[in-house]
């Protein structure tokens, strides 16, 4: 292939598994002082998926989801040349997820790692997949979000514990010569957010001791209002220069796939870019926020209303603070 040819990355499948258990508004009812209509109306969620049976990681999300987008592709896991997989709950602190994974499913000829960009990993993880795709020098990416977020999770802490699920999706990367695929992303970190999401201990910082346990310091710290207001502007602008950037508007784009927080903070996100709700990828009732899965969990429930040819912009805001926005050209 001659190297004039450009080379994009195109997503030529799609894969997801999330447990079966249910975690309604109404068990959290009897579990922390909150209310079905308090939740729905400030998230937008009904229910959550959480991986109960013990002994079970983020690996055993992401593995299944891996392997049905194998077969969905019609190849073999010892085709993937790279797993990289988003996720902030990894099963340990090393070796990495993306190395269980890969030991999982057979995927023997491959290389991976794990990338850590809390809401915003597989938006982050997607671009590096895209980059190694045009650098020729691979032929098959999975970029796989997942997280068992009920692992980090204070159940007795009733503004983290109504939000979040567990699940993952992965994408299949393939080069692309007739200009599907990845084609921008704007992408953007400010550390300075941390103090507002964060989990205090368990890193080199804060080691695990009996004292940090028993101060739950290993679960999930939000103060709402600050990451609240931060995610509306961030991930508003960021979407808006990105249509901006490409010549593109509203009309242009056949869907918005946003990271799935919050209702309110996506639907600040669609008036921004001129978008009609129709063409908002919303699934927020049913998962909860799944971290680094919800966006490409949107993409595997929506596949078959996605055509050849479609804008799509993946839009996300995270913990660190994290965010940003891709555009993507559907390639099948």
């Amino acid at each position: 292939m001659p190297h004039t040819q450009k080379i994009t990355a195109a997503i030529t499948a799609v894969g997801a598994y999330f447990p079966e258990t249910k975690l309604t508004n109404a068990d959290l009812e009897k579990m922390v002082e909150t209310n079905d209509e308090w939740i729905r109306s400030r998230t937008g969620i009904e229910e959550r998926r959480i991986l109960k049976e013990p002994g079970k990681g983020t690996s055993d999300l992401a593995a299944p989801a891996v392997l049905q987008l194998c077969e969905k592709r019609g190849i073999s896991p010892e085709e993937i040349d790279c797993i990289i997989c988003a996720t902030v709950t990894p099963d340990m602190v090393f070796p990495a997820t993306a190395n269980i994974i890969a030991d999982k499913i057979g995927a023997k000829n491959c290389w991976g790692f794990d990338l850590e960009a809390a809401c915003s990993g597989f938006l982050y993880s997607l671009t590096v997949g895209a980059s190694l795709i045009e650098s020729r020098r691979y032929k098959k990416v999975v970029v796989v979000g997942a997280d068992k977020m009920s692992a980090i999770i204070d159940y007795t802490d009733r503004t983290t514990c109504i939000l979040f699920g567990d699940a993952a999706a992965a994408v299949l990367l393939e080069p692309n010569t007739e200009g599907y695929g990845v084609m921008d992303s704007i992408l953007k970190s400010d550390g300075s957010g941390r103090e507002f999401l964060h989990m205090k201990a368990g890193g080199s910082l804060k080691p695990a001791t009996a004292e940090t346990v028993a101060a739950k310091e290993h679960y999930i710290f939000q103060d709402g209002q600050p990451v609240f207001k931060a995610a509306v502007k961030g991930m508003a602008d960021v979407s808006a220069e990105l249509l901006e950037r490409n010549g593109l508007t509203g009309d242009d784009i056949a869907w918005l796939v946003p990271h799935q927080a919050n209702k309110r903070i996506i639907d600040a996100t669609a008036n921004r870019m001129g978008l009609s709700h129709d063409k908002v990828m919303l699934n927020i009732h049913k998962y909860g926020n799944t971290t680094a899965a919800t966006i490409p969990l949107c993409l595997w429930e929506w596949r078959h209303e996605l055509n050849k040819g479609d804008n799509i912009v993946l839009a996300a805001f995270g913990g660190g603070f994290t965010w940003g926005a891709t555009l993507v050209k559907w390639a099948y």
